[in-house]
């Protein structure tokens, strides 16, 4: 009996040309199990054969790349006790030498037969043409690739070379590929020029030239991100329509009350900021707001705003911040702003006994209790609350869109808030954060001081700690942070600063050293929870003039007395976390002073610390960060909860996402539960990919 057509796309990989039972595990290891699956095993490069040179072109200096067969290869060793492999290159009808130092591995990857792709400038020496440490691809390729300009290079797996998956992948074309379904209607495509399915499929693979290239990339590219930000819109539609939270309006009478409890005028950001929150909480459904400013910048006093209002109402309201350093200072805060009102707070940390912490969950239970401040403990499950009406979380990027959604089972029914004060780039806010809203604080308290930042090399140390000593005398505190814990954390120190490796090291060279005059502490992340906090208090006090640190300190806490910083190994951080130790001095009214010693060993750490220095703005050095490290470096996005993007790079296609951001918006508003008939295939597609991860259920 003759094979359905439809079936054809699941024919196990095995079965395909050039794969095979003694193969087929290494395509499973790639995942690639059936026939569709290599469809959709999209290159992650390829080889670009086009505009290569002949040796007729060879210019010496000039950079050149060429094709090639290899005749021959050595390996020796030279005067200098260099290795040295060299391989004669054939390329048309004459033949150059490939010269590497110092990279005998090179030895075992270059051999007689093989076809290379070779990049890099010749000079013409003993009579023949070489190339002194050329950049080298090789091109596994079979006799009827030996005219393609463009040679697509997969992810691969022991036992699998290029020219096995691309035969592989051919077969699958020629097999299935005009059995693929489009998702998108004609009209949509011809709308958004984007390229039919079974049109951009193979020219993914094997692209003619780069215009074929481009265009099946953006088909791909488009329908990824359009796919995200359909589920995020549905997501954010379905939060407004099904689910319900206490309409929390700021009448004239609250809104008095709130800002008598406020010492200081709020600045036109926060003005704005409020009135957003607040339009939010007086809807009957929950808010699922983002509120994102810089260091400094008065957020806390938003979120206070926003706690007051829905206690005004009879409601409780829940603060979690990620440590309990952040905790207890928010406690502080709020207890400062209300000690002269009748709003009962209690701060649910592990420092507290038993007694008072069974004290505190029976009156959330009862009702007694106002507002807790915690870590996200508070929504354990052995935490009641009687009414609770509002969340507000700190530093929201520590916590990813999974998490938020366990968060928020904790406590259904109630309006969310929640904060960063690392800024986050557009392109990151519009996929890992798309499913919320976004409030953005731009501008300062006033009077916020400036803080002056350096970059200094080993020998300015005794100089920096000069000036470091003489603001100590005048009154000032200090921050000093290292990058690890202890000496065993990590690579052996600098030879230029030997006690300076590690916290626990520079307390000690600091304590006897430069610093001796002075009182010091010491906290950092392997010390107990009431350790931190009494070497938190006593800096807080001024008991200790100096704390030195891991950055166990880059988020939120405030003493305005602290206007020095250093901080060692700056070229092992990223801009985001500077920026944020840099936010922990001239909190007060005077400057601060920050020193960076570090020692740039790669061109994107001399790039991200000259940016440090050169401006205090943090959305542009969010933008920078994003553009160096990516979004899993930046946000720890491994734990964000969404799968990983495919084709699509957030740094790359910022144009791409803002179209297929809109466009998602504007399907979700004419048909919210794409229920029409030309729909019905998006919406699998989304459901299949996002459903189980958004919690989107039947969207219909």
């Amino acid at each position: 009996m003759s094979e359905a057509p439809a079936d054809l796309l699941a024919t196990p990989v095995q079965f395909l040309k050039g794969v095979g039972p003694q193969r087929v595990e290494a395509f499973h290891r790639l995942g690639q199990v059936t026939a569709r699956d290599l469809l959709f095993h999209f290159p992650r490069d390829y080889h670009d054969l086009i505009d290569l040179h002949s040796l007729d072109d060879l210019e010496e200096g000039k950079l050149l790349r060429l094709r090639g067969t290899v005749l021959d290869v050595d390996c020796r060793r030279t005067r200098g006790r260099r290795s040295l492999v060299a391989a004669l290159v054939r390329s048309g009808a004459g033949t150059l030498r490939a010269l590497w130092f110092n990279q005998p591995f090179l030895r075992e990857k270059v051999q007689v037969g093989q076809q290379v792709l070779l990049a890099g400038k010749p000079r013409f020496k003993e009579g023949s043409w070489q190339l002194v440490q050329p950049t080298v691809q090789w091109l596994d390729v079979e006799p009827e690739e030996s005219t393609a300009k463009l040679l697509p290079v997969y992810p691969l797996t022991e036992g699998l070379k290029q020219f096995h998956v691309r035969r592989a992948v051919r077969a699958a074309l020629e097999l299935c590929v005009e059995l693929l379904d489009e998702a998108f209607p004609p009209e949509y495509l011809a709308e958004h020029k984007l390229w039919p399915l079974r049109a951009a499929v193979p020219a993914i693979h094997f692209p003619a030239d780069r215009a074929m290239l481009e265009h099946a990339r953006r088909r791909f590219i488009y329908q990824e991100l359009f796919m995200l930000q359909l589920a995020l819109a549905i997501k954010h539609q379905q939060r407004r329509v099904l689910a319900a939270a206490p309409p929390l309006e700021a009448t004239a009478r609250i809104d008095a009350r709130i800002r008598r409890l406020f010492p200081f005028e709020l600045t036109a950001g926060q003005e704005q900021a409020i009135r957003e929150v607040r339009a939010d909480m007086a809807r009957p459904h929950p808010m699922n707001r983002l509120l994102q400013g810089d260091v400094g910048s008065g957020k806390t006093a938003v979120a206070i705003d926003a706690v007051l209002l829905a206690v005004a109402h009879g409601y409780q309201a829940a603060i979690m911040a990620p440590t309990e350093i952040l905790a207890r200072q928010h406690a502080q805060t709020l207890g400062l702003l209300l000690s002269s009102s009748q709003v009962r707070w209690g701060c649910l940390v592990s420092g507290i006994s038993s007694r008072e912490r069974e004290k505190m969950l029976a009156d959330l239970r009862t009702g007694e209790l106002d507002v807790v401040i915690g870590t996200q403990a508070i929504l354990q499950h052995d935490v009641e609350f009687a009414k609770l009406a509002l969340v507000v979380i700190d530093e929201q990027h520590k916590f990813g869109v999974r998490q938020r959604e366990t968060l928020k089972r904790g406590s259904s029914g109630a309006h969310y808030l929640v904060m960063t004060a690392t800024p986050i780039p557009r392109s990151i806010a519009m996929t890992m954060f798309g499913d919320l809203d976004v409030t953005t604080i731009r501008d300062a308290p006033p009077g916020r001081q400036p803080v002056h930042t350096y970059l200094a090399a080993a020998e300015q140390r005794e100089r920096w700690w000069e000036f470091f000593r003489k603001h100590l005398r005048s009154g000032s505190q200090a921050y000093v942070i290292a990058p690890v814990v202890g000496s065993d954390d990590n690579e052996p120190p600098a030879l230029d600063a030997p006690a300076l490796a590690s916290a626990e090291q520079m307390f000690e060279h600091l304590s006897h050293g430069p610093l001796e005059a002075f009182r010091l502490g010491l906290v950092h992340g392997r010390m107990s929870a009431a350790e931190k906090d009494a070497a938190m208090e006593a800096f807080r006090s001024g008991k200790t003039r100096v704390l030195v640190a891991t950055t166990v300190v880059e988020v939120g806490v405030d003493v305005p007395n602290a206007t020095l910083l250093t901080i060692e190994d700056g070229d092992r951080f990223g801009l985001a976390q500077l920026h944020q130790l840099r936010g922990r001095i001239s909190r007060g009214n005077r400057p601060g002073y920050c020193c960076v010693f570090a020692e740039a060993r790669t061109d994107d750490a001399r790039e991200r610390l000259d940016a440090f220095i050169r401006t205090t703005d943090g959305f542009e050095l969010a933008e920078i960060d994003f553009r160096l490290r990516g979004p899993g470096d930046l946000l720890g996005t491994q734990q964000h909860g969404l799968p990983p993007l495919r084709i699509a790079d957030l740094r790359r296609d910022l144009d791409i996402l803002n179209e297929a951001r809109a466009d998602a918006r504007q399907m979700v508003m004419v048909d919210p539960g794409l229920g029409q008939p030309a729909h019905q295939r998006l919406r699998k597609m989304m459901l299949t990919r996002y459903g189980r991860v958004l919690e989107l259920g039947d969207v219909g």
